[in-house]
């Protein structure tokens, strides 16, 4: 059992152990023994309703039922008593929370009957049934508010998706299209320059298809993922080696873990698309406090290709600019971060290259 199991097993058998000497004091010895060997199977039923809630519920309540009928038939003290009733509050709302919502109102409606049985402990076990309905809806609505998180990420990982193929094809695909109207204009004026056009046509169209190839690698999974998977996304990025350095995210809500992964992405994708003359990437992925700490660096520094003319230098500069000026994959990234209450930072590092830093707050 868990921790939390045991803590749980602590306060149950405190609970009856206090019970049974009140019972031994007030109705004599012996009158304890039907409240504490039902209870004791209700409580042992709540330890272990993880490995299947619904048997467990009604199972405790079934249990609960016999032992009111035992005590009226036998006059004995009232049931069910309070260590009984604090078991089946855990059971019902352990039900609540994770059962089909039929099950879970069954569930729910036979606990209640069991507290509307007129006996002198209706009260108290009319507080925990209402605190085990109220505790197990209040964590169902929660995750069906994380569920609803996770499919928004999922949706704008998917508009993300669509932005970046088409900012990548539209790129590539343009400058295939100039450059064949330039060789075009070149076979009828200068054809003794075609064939060195030509292998600028073949340069592009293998450029392309690696840009497609590390985007579509890095861009593929539209549902987030777990930190132990950024280790999948560094292994699809191709040309550059990326040291990666992640903590264990597994308490980690979906929508943090997939904020992580979508920075740790866009910043992989902006390093293959400006920055592909860098010698190195590192990625950072660490919990610090309450917050989750991402941070991606490179060591490129922004020079222009290797043709040297001034078109190519001026595509190079400009995308350098882009990133300083953060285009739509940083502020995509920050409104992300900003979303869940936390802050993103971008830009060229004094050593030079780039370095993108996010702080996700957990909840």
């Amino acid at each position: 059992m868990r921790h939390r199991e045991w803590a749980l097993a602590v306060v149950f058998a405190a609970v009856l152990a206090f019970t049974a000497w009140r019972i031994a004091i007030s109705w004599g010895p012996g009158y304890w023994v039907l409240d504490c060997a039902a209870g004791s199977v209700v409580c042992v039923l709540a330890l272990l309703r993880g490995r299947n809630r619904a048997w467990a519920a009604f199972c405790g309540l079934a249990v609960a039922c016999a032992a009111i009928a035992t005590a009226w038939l036998a006059h004995l003290p009232a049931e069910p008593g309070p260590g009984m009733a604090l078991a089946l509050s855990v059971l019902i709302g352990s039900a609540v929370r994770v059962l089909p919502v039929r099950t879970a109102a069954a569930v729910g409606v036979f606990g209640l009957v069991m507290v509307a049985v007129p006996s002198s402990m209706t009260v108290p076990n009319g507080v925990a049934w209402v605190g085990g309905v109220g505790t197990g809806v209040a964590l169902r609505l929660l995750a069906l508010r994380r569920e609803h998180l996770a499919d928004t990420v999922r949706r704008e990982e998917r508009l993300q998706l669509a932005r970046e193929l088409h900012d990548v094809v539209a790129h590539h695909v343009s400058g295939i299209v100039l450059q064949s109207q330039a060789t075009r204009v070149l076979a009828r004026r200068r054809p003794e320059e075609v064939d060195g056009s030509l292998d600028g046509i073949e340069n592009a169209g293998s450029e392309a298809l690696s840009a497609m190839r590390t985007l579509v690698g890095l861009l593929r999974d539209d549902a987030p993922v777990r930190p132990e998977r950024l280790e999948d996304l560094v292994g699809r990025f191709d040309g550059l080696p990326v040291l990666l350095r992640a903590g264990d995210g597994r308490d980690w809500p979906p929508e943090v873990t997939g904020t992580v992964y979508r920075v740790v992405r866009e910043s992989l994708t902006n390093v293959a698309r400006h920055a592909s003359h860098a010698a190195s990437v590192e990625v950072t992925v660490t919990q610090d406090g309450d917050a989750v700490v991402v941070e991606v660096v490179d060591d490129a520094e922004p020079r222009p290709s290797r043709r040297g003319g001034l078109r190519e230098r001026l595509e190079a500069r400009g995308a350098h600019g882009l990133r300083e000026r953060g285009g739509f994959g940083v502020l995509g990234m920050r409104e992300r971060v900003e979303a869940l209450g936390g802050t993103l930072v971008a830009g060229p590092r004094p050593e030079g290259g780039w370095a993108v830093h996010a702080s996700v707050p957990l909840p």
